[in-house]
């Protein structure tokens, strides 16, 4: 048996959930399509989906297409939650594209395709909404073609666009329509098919055209579109069939060790953890213990596999499938089952905003630490984290929306209502010179059992936190410099402006301990012998120190930004860009349009998307996707601590060493 397992994804309100109901319809899995309105559709199932008609969490439909099992995958539109849809790529062997008919391609149908092609991910194009009024295909087309990539077949003709009545027919395979830009787009890839078009148009007949068609878009190189309406069901029938034919369907070693990942958590009705994974070898039966580390071999307690629009009860998974297990109650979205599958990097830019969130009852605080945390099994981006002094809880963002959304969550689904504080940007911090610092044992000040010394110098862009020993392994215990290396990273998390240190390289060029000590009765002293605390807690003041030397320039996310906006608009726009500190690299006319390319700050992005409609007559079209981080310009902005505070000796040890000599004269 074979699977594939199948994305959907568009820009918000493309029609992609009730494409999906569509399918399912056809496929008769369902006997009429829900509607996305009325709140009735089988993905979209948390009451929140239902009541703002979006998709807010990936959602698994199955179903079959002869001998292929087929993984239906329904994934957010909606900006502020491409983590989910990042999730989900890392899962599939093709994907629909869904573009308007109306609205053409938008912002987010350009950030998706770019990273479709990026992956090499093979994608039909499906144009819906054809039967709306002011549904255009052919236009619609020529967008498809400019803006997202120029390798495009269409497999058919729309006829009544923007009426009722409005049908796709799919071209014959001799139609000169299709054979024609088969020959096209097909030989730029395929020097033996070139090769005998030139030599014998007759013998690249329609029959070779359609299998290397086939072969070329189940590689990703070029890219079959499709028409329809999700609504009507016109089109939905050739795109089954294009389902099996043009994307490449996989069965999968069963026999081979267990690789694969969970890309969904959830928590079941008494509160278990569900983990979805998608296996790409091996097979995993219940019962089965799970290679989850050294540490972890959880057993599989049940299993369910996806079977026409429904989860079922199974004995095991096998390699290509999708299946919810229980009982691996650690896993965490992102985590490998077994051995690590090939990839696994990240596809979309990390959130660059952060916000606060507040209990409006004092007491329910310990309560929403706990909701949060469950919260952040299913979407590790959120980035929980408490100010161990203030205990306030902080979490990461994409947009304002997902506020909305953590906050009906944890009222519906937790009972405690919450507030936020203003959104603000999440900044970093660059070494810009070499800095280094050591503390000796046995030398004041230094009042701990441990010598560590540490430089501190920029490393290349991207290359992240990187500790290196710059002294003999053997020189002290393993735990001791385990306790060094996990310490640094730690403190990394907050720089001397309290923002996360990026790309620089730690090296340890000192280190020194006691043996551990005991007297002639054989009691271990602990005031005489270093343990792996005496290194954990002198580390963050060595290693402050060597950054307060080298120096480090705080840096803003910046967006780059393409706007689209009417030619008498553009005047009105430019000054508004202008005050949100935003900078126009290209400004290209565009038929009786701007097209306005350049760089903003992340965190003036929202602002510009409140102004935009009333300075373009709601006909501005705005994308923007993370780019790169600048050094601030003026007074470096700082956060607050939510640690002891290395960068204040005085402070830090006031409130670590009192801890440490209380557990020593213990």
């Amino acid at each position: 048996m074979k699977t594939l397992n199948v994305g959907i994804l568009a820009h918000v309100d493309a029609g992609k959930t009730s494409l999906t109901e569509r399918l399912l319809h056809a496929v008769g899995v369902i006997d009429e399509p829900g509607s996305v309105d009325a709140g009735t559709t089988r993905t979209d199932s948390l009451p929140l989906e239902r009541q703002r008609g979006i998709t807010i969490r990936s959602a698994v439909v199955s179903f079959q297409i002869g001998d292929v099992t087929v993984n239906l995958i329904d994934t957010p539109g909606h900006p502020d939650f491409i983590a989910e849809v990042e999730r989900a790529l890392g899962v599939l062997d093709g994907a629909v594209l869904v573009v308007s008919a109306v609205e053409g391609v938008q912002a987010q149908t350009r950030v998706l395709m770019r990273t479709l092609q990026r992956l090499g991910l093979p994608t039909l194009i499906f144009v819906n909404k054809i039967d709306r009024a002011g549904a255009d295909a052919d236009r619609t087309l020529r967008d498809i073609a400019a803006r997202l990539c120029a390798a495009v077949v269409p497999m058919g003709a729309v006829e009544r666009p923007g009426t009722p009545d409005a049908r796709f027919v799919p071209y014959a395979d001799t139609d000169p329509a299709l054979t024609g830009r088969l020959v096209d787009v097909l030989t730029a890839h395929d020097e033996a098919l070139l090769t005998a078009y030139v030599e014998d148009e007759a013998a690249v007949d329609a029959p070779r055209l359609r299998t290397a068609l086939a072969a070329q878009s189940r590689r990703a190189l070029v890219h079959p579109v499709l028409a329809g309406s999700a609504v009507t069901g016109a089109g939905v029938e050739a795109l089954v069939a294009a389902l099996t034919e043009l994307l490449p369907a996989t069965s999968g070693a069963a026999d081979a060790p267990v690789s694969g990942t969970v890309f969904k958590v959830e928590r079941g009705p008494a509160g278990e953890k569900l983990a979805y994974v998608r296996l790409f070898g091996g097979t995993l039966r219940t019962r089965d213990r799970v290679p989850a580390g050294p540490a972890h071999q959880p057993k599989v307690t049940g299993i369910e596999l996806f079977d026409q629009g429904a989860a079922v009860r199974a004995e095991a998974v096998t390699a290509g499938r999708i299946a919810i297990l229980r009982g691996l109650d650690h896993l965490r979205v992102g985590d490998p089952v077994g051995a690590p599958p090939p990839g696994g990097r990240r596809h979309f830019p990390p959130p660059t905003l952060e916000t606060v969130v507040l209990p409006q009852r004092p007491g329910d605080r310990g309560a929403l630490h706990a909701a949060l945390t469950q919260l952040a099994e299913q979407d590790p981006l959120i980035n929980v984290r408490q100010d161990p002094i203030r205990r306030e809880i902080s979490v990461s963002l994409y947009g304002e929306v997902q506020k909305e959304v953590i906050q009906a969550v944890l009222a519906d689904d937790h009972g405690v209502a919450v507030t936020f504080r203003e959104t603000t940007t999440v900044h970093v911090e660059r070494v810009v010179g070499v800095g280094a610092a050591v503390e000796f044992i046995g030398v004041p000040p230094n009042p701990f059992l441990a010598t560590v010394g540490l430089r501190v110098e920029p490393g290349p862009p991207g290359s992240g936190p990187t500790f290196r020993l710059g002294v003999e392994l053997g020189s002290m215990p393993p735990a001791f410099f385990a306790a060094v290396e996990e310490t640094v990273h730690e403190t990394l998390r907050q720089g001397p402006h309290g923002w996360q240190v990026l790309d620089c390289v730690v090296t340890m060029t000192h280190s020194g301990y006691w043996a551990r000590q005991s007297h002639s009765h054989g009691t271990f002293d602990k005031s005489m012998s270093s343990t792996a605390g005496d290194f954990r807690n002198l580390t963050p003041l060595v290693l402050m120190a060597a950054l307060q030397q080298a120096g480090t320039r705080v840096a803003e996310p910046m967006h780059h930004f393409r706007l689209e906006v009417p030619a008498d608009a553009l005047g009105a726009v430019l000054p508004v860009l202008a005050g949100l500190d935003a900078v126009p690299r290209q400004t290209t006319a565009q038929g009786a349009a701007y097209v306005v390319a350049g760089d903003i700050p992340a965190g003036r992005v929202h602002a510009l998307e409140q102004r935009l409609p009333s300075l373009t007559r709601g006909e501005g079209l705005l994308e923007s996707t993370f780019d790169h981080h600048r050094p601030v310009r003026g007074a470096a902005p700082v956060r607050e601590r939510w640690d002891h505070d290395p960068t204040d000796r005085r402070k830090y040890l006031l409130a670590v060493v009192r801890r440490v000599a209380g557990r020593r004269e213990g």
